[in-house]
């Protein structure tokens, strides 16, 4: 299974959920690890990758940051 990992913590919406959307449509297929810092952020991305059929699973980190597992 390929596996891409963007790093979008520090980065104000629309960028993650933007750049979710770019890593999702060059996968295909397979998995996407977003790291993102806030909720809203959180939020974006999961709407985003489920517009695009893709499953998400939530992983809240110790230090408040949340790991996104994007699969397809």
């Amino acid at each position: 299974m390929k596996t891409k990992t963007i790093d979008a913590r520090g980065l104000s919406c629309p960028e993650p959920a933007m750049l979710t959307r770019r890593a999702l449509n060059e996968q295909g297929n397979g998995q996407v690890i977003v790291l993102v810092d806030a909720v809203t952020s959180r939020n974006n991305v999961i709407r985003t990758a489920q517009l695009a059929g893709w499953k998400a699973e939530i992983e809240e980190q110790p230090d408040g940051t949340f790991r996104l597992i994007l699969t397809k």
